[in-house]
């Protein structure tokens, strides 16, 4: 059985990639689900793949339903489409978008085919992950997901009560004061 490894890079900036492995005969479905669990993606939007060529142009289109729009062809449904069934060349590529109001891109390209299935991993799995996703809903980083959460609780942009621009003594507290305290008073 053909194991089949594909980078998926994000888009907007091809340093941040995903690799995922999965059996030819697998499903669409299964990549789609891949990618959103791999990026950290909650799976509530439409997407769809494109086939797509060495300039990264959209082809056939592999989608998770058939949507309220106009298609050039009749699309495949990934719930019906084997990965195998859609590699026309060794480095075959697809788009994938997800969330079309977001329209989060990334780019899905055959990077490695191989005859030997390991016993211990279950298919689709990542293989290997490079560099800080982009965060679906909000802020992500390298201060982690708790830091996201504290910041969506509590807005920390405003400055809150008690914390104004007064020094200690109750005098405002001026940016001549604080050119004197940084680079201090001859005396």
């Amino acid at each position: 059985m053909a194991i089949l490894k594909f980078r998926i890079y994000f888009e907007e900036d091809e340093s941040i990639y995903r690799d995922i492995v999965i059996k030819h005969t697998q499903l669409f479905s299964e990549l789609h689900e891949a990618i959103l669990k791999a990026y950290e993606f909650d799976s509530k939007h439409q997407a769809t793949f494109y086939r797509s060529n060495d300039n990264w142009q959209q082809g056939r289109e592999i989608t998770l339903a058939v949507y309220d729009k106009t298609y050039k062809a009749p699309p495949l449904l990934m719930s019906e489409t084997t990965i195998g069934s859609e590699i026309k060349i060794p480095n075959q590529r697809f788009l994938y978008t997800y969330d079309f109001n977001k329209n989060w891109s990334f780019l899905v390209e055959l990077i490695n085919v191989s005859k030997e299935e390991s016993a211990k991993t279950t298919y689709p799995s990542v293989a290997r992950k490079e560099g800080i996703g982009p965060s679906q809903y909000g802020t992500k980083g390298l201060l982690g997901e708790k830091f996201a959460d504290v910041e969506e609780k509590y807005d920390l942009s405003q400055v809150g009560e008690g914390f104004g621009e007064k020094d200690e003594d109750g005098e405002d507290y001026t940016s001549e004061d604080s050119n004197e305290v940084e680079g201090g008073e001859d005396e």
